[in-house]
């Protein structure tokens, strides 16, 4: 931790950090519990008077390399670049991503041991560190790759060809070297608390546990107690129904017979919870076919119902559903499910109304939304470390890519018995999570309703304008070839607007409206956001290419695409809301993607109007403030 505010580089320089503002009111006291939360999980906690905690991680650093050892840094700071060597690293822990010496030189342009000396130059704003007036971090690696260090750099700044550049180094040189001063991270601090007492000590639980639940942290105590284990002095239950059985598909049993089939009926019948599946012939729900069911009411109790497929003879579609329509919609029986949706949609269809249901995936999102994925294969890895059969290496790629339909029955039977078993272990263990941590409410009063009644909605679509729509489309091709006249005669001649290579020539190299650009890969920049900082000096260019790209955009992905998404048999768009996935728990939607319709622009209002409602109904947008 940094020790209190005021430290030796104060007496360097008294203005240092003097611009930060105080903590937001609602930040400061989070403090304290910064501190308590490493006490509470038995961690070394570190601060030392007059220094900050650069400074004592530049020393522990360089102690455990003279100790033999390499160093890694869980940082991502710029100022902790400078330490950065073949033995030091950083490692950025949002971005899972390793900070080495290339990393360094694309952050600065210069090699780490000339960090200082380009900060030194530079300043920063943030830390009230001065610098050199005029000078940022571009110009400053470019002069000291020229002339290696600061210190000779500023002993030869009359060299200087740049007169405002060489003015402003010398009469600046004391703000320079003070800035050194400043921005160099102290390697030899007098630590008290000794390296060799840095081993991990265990965790006391019921302290750590005491904590979480001060701190209301449900999800966090739950996956710590799941980590290490039932606090001292309570009975752990095992969890013998869903974890202490090996997941083997060579028990799951292919139904290919009507008596089967009746066993297995009479079977479910007395059961109270189980799980099932459908496998399709699609991912569109409204276009897709029934192919087979699977069901599964214990561990590796798993049975597969084929009724469409090609290798073999199935049961008859209609005498499966006849069935099975009676256990699917017995109110006794819960049927679990991942994605439920999915599978209601297609047993809709088949005149089947699944109820009562419960959602794997849902109850995943509950608990963990954030967290991870909440697909079957993340979670049955997760929460049974049981890697799925991929649907990928079931039906192939390329030229020899199977469709469902066409799998060997015994490989279907691995595949879909699986997708119903793990569903069916995963309900056990997710719902006594939700129990644990009282998040019933959100799952049964939110998530849950909204299986139903977002299978209805996607069932019923929205109805489109498609004459509006096509005229629509034709007058955006109208006005895109408009603007493209005006690009030619700017650029006196035709190009691929489209293509950045050949709008990058005309921009730097024949325009010559804007310096020298280029993206990390080192072709030339033509983003969105040079094109607006060009077209906000007031260049014609830039502006005509971004009205180009965003009217090509609204046809390309609205007027021309929404019309491919009208269903022939309803006339209707049927898009797809999506459940589980975004943290915030807000819906999103796919397939087509009608949550970002836009409405900022007028060509943008104009394609909303063509979303019509039926006779006699109507449409009602709704926003809350």
């Amino acid at each position: 931790f940094d020790s209190a505010r005021k430290n030796f580089r104060n007496e360097i320089y008294k203005d240092y950090k003097a611009n930060r503002s105080e903590a937001p009111d609602d930040l400061a006291p989070q403090f304290e519990y910064i501190r308590k939360a490493v006490k509470a999980f038995n961690l070394p906690s570190i601060e030392q008077i007059n220094y900050e905690a650069d400074d004592l991680i530049a020393t522990y650093a360089k102690q455990i390399i003279s100790l033999g050892a390499k160093v890694t840094i869980i940082s991502s700071d710029k100022d902790l670049m400078q330490l950065v060597s073949n033995k030091i690293r950083l490692f950025d822990p949002m971005k899972s991503k390793v900070i080495g010496e290339k990393e360094v030189i694309e952050k600065f342009g210069v090699k780490p041991n000339q960090v200082i000396d380009v900060q030194s130059l530079a300043g920063d704003s943030s830390d009230n560190i001065p610098g050199v007036p005029g000078i940022g971090i571009k110009t400053a690696s470019e002069l000291i790759n020229k002339f290696k260090t600061l210190e000779n750099l500023l002993k030869k700044a009359g060299e200087i060809p740049q007169k405002k550049r060489k003015e402003t180094l010398i009469n600046n040189k004391d703000l320079a070297l003070i800035s050194k001063k400043l921005v160099t991270l102290k390697d030899d601090v007098p630590i008290k608390t000794k390296i060799d007492t840095f081993d991990i000590k265990k965790v006391d639980k019921n302290k750590l546990y005491e904590f979480l639940r001060e701190m209301e942290f449900n999800r966090l105590l739950s996956q710590a107690i799941s980590f290490y284990g039932e606090p001292e002095g309570k009975v752990v239950q095992q969890n013998t129904n869903s974890v202490s059985k090996k997941i083997d598909v060579a028990k799951y049993k292919t139904i290919k017979k009507i008596t089967d089939l009746d066993k297995l009926i009479k079977n479910l019948e007395d059961k109270s919870l189980i799980s099932v599946d459908t496998e399709t012939s699609s991912l569109n729900p409204l276009d897709a076919d029934l192919v087979g069911i699977s069901v599964c009411y214990s561990p590796n109790e798993a049975y597969y119902i084929p009724v469409k497929h090609k290798t073999e003879n199935c049961l008859n579609k209609k005498v499966v559903i006849e069935k099975i329509k009676k256990i699917l919609e017995d109110k006794s029986i819960k049927k679990i499910g991942q994605n439920i949706k999915f599978d209601n949609l297609i047993l809709k269809k088949e005149g089947i109304n699944i109820n009562p249901i419960e959602d794997t995936m849902l109850l995943s999102y509950t608990l963990d939304a954030g967290l991870n994925r909440h697909n079957l294969d993340t979670l049955s890895e997760i929460h049974l470390d049981h890697k799925t059969i991929s649907y990928k290496d079931l039906v192939g790629s390329g030229k020899n890519k199977l469709i469902f339909e066409e799998v060997d029955l015994k490989k279907s039977t691995e595949y879909a018995g699986e997708d119903a078993d793990v569903t069916f272990r995963l309900f056990d263990i997710l719902k006594s999570r939700l129990d644990e941590e009282k998040l019933n409410i959100i799952y049964e009063s939110f998530e849950k309703p909204l299986v139903q009644i977002l299978s209805q909605i996607e069932m019923n679509g929205i109805k489109i304008n498609t004459d509006y729509l096509k005229k629509l489309s034709t007058n955006f091709t109208n006005k895109i070839k408009k603007i493209e006249k005006e690009i030619f005669l700017i650029a006196k001649k035709e190009f691929n607007i489209g293509s950045p290579k050949q709008l990058g020539e005309i921009i730097y190299n024949e325009l010559k409206i804007a310096n020298l650009k280029k993206t990390k890969k080192g072709s030339l920049a033509t983003n969105a956001n040079i094109l607006e900082d060009l077209a906000f000096k007031g260049h014609k260019f830039p502006r005509l290419v971004l009205d180009w790209r965003q009217l090509s955009k609204l046809k390309n992905t609205y007027t021309d695409a929404l019309q491919d998404h009208v269903n022939s048999k309803t006339n209707r768009v049927h898009t797809s809301f999506l459940l589980a996935a975004t943290t915030t728990g807000r819906l999103a939607s796919s397939d087509p993607n009608l949550q970002n319709i836009p409405i900022k622009s007028e060509d943008g209002k104009d394609i909303r109007k063509a979303f019509i409602s039926e006779n006699n109904h109507l449409l009602l947008s709704a926003d809350d403030q």
